[in-house]
């Protein structure tokens, strides 16, 4: 009879630890990720003030991927925070040099770089307010965003060599549509306890954020840029 009694305790127990260790996970990813968008912000500020000349794509590539490895491999320990911030803060330095070409190319540089910043800020909050509101499981979109980002990325890299517009265009709007649909499938995860570690998490939205913020700011740049 006492057995009987103590079950639901028990499971309640921990269905209590668990919500708190969801919540503690999501709190932590957030707090995290805005100090890396503070930290990239700076790091892009400083490469646009010293008019840092822009970095070559292979290096860039390498050098994202090796701190991305790097931050994965250290996630569980405190130098997964060094990392993540190294890899970040070296995303926001190769961003400088991007704005500034923006700037000096367009007579409305600065406006794009406000509108794709503002509307990158609205997506992301849009689709996480749905996320937390509606709790709904996206991880059936996980194989689906996977390839579609292999793809858009080996055509990107194509691209490097093509110089087709229209191509950029295409893989512009891949990678918009395909971060939405990260940052459901990841905000999810935080919420229904798919994701348990917070570096990790936040390294996947701030790479989402990035790359909607870029592919936002090439897509105005086709559309609404107007050069000098």
């Amino acid at each position: 009879m006492n057995q009987d009694l103590q079950t639901p305790r028990i499971q309640t127990a921990y269905g209590r630890g668990s919500v708190l260790a969801t919540n503690s996970v999501i709190r932590n990813t957030y707090i995290l990720l805005s100090l890396t968008l503070i930290f990239s912000a700076a790091t892009a500020g400083l490469a646009m003030l010293t008019d840092a000349p822009m970095l070559n794509i292979w290096l860039v590539m390498i050098g994202y991927f090796g701190l991305l490895f790097t931050t994965q491999a250290l996630r569980n320990s405190s130098w997964g925070i060094l990392s993540i911030f190294a890899l970040t803060g070296f995303m926001g330095y190769t961003l400088g040099p991007i704005l500034n070409l923006y700037i000096a190319r367009y007579s409305n540089g600065s406006e794009l770089i406000v509108y794709a910043m503002g509307s990158t800020g609205a997506i992301f909050m849009g689709l996480s307010a749905y996320a937390f509101r509606t709790r709904k499981d996206f991880s059936y979109l996980g194989g689906f965003i996977t390839a579609g980002i292999l793809i858009a990325f080996i055509a990107a890299i194509a691209n490097i060599f093509l110089h087709m517009p229209v191509l950029t265009l295409v893989v512009s709007s891949m990678f918009v549509l395909l971060m939405c649909g990260y940052i459901l499938y990841q905000t999810s995860a935080l919420i229904n306890g798919g994701e348990t570690n917070y570096i990790m998490a936040t390294v996947s939205l701030y790479v989402a954020i990035y790359n909607l913020f870029t592919s936002l700011l090439q897509l105005l740049g086709i559309f609404g840029g107007r050069r000098r």
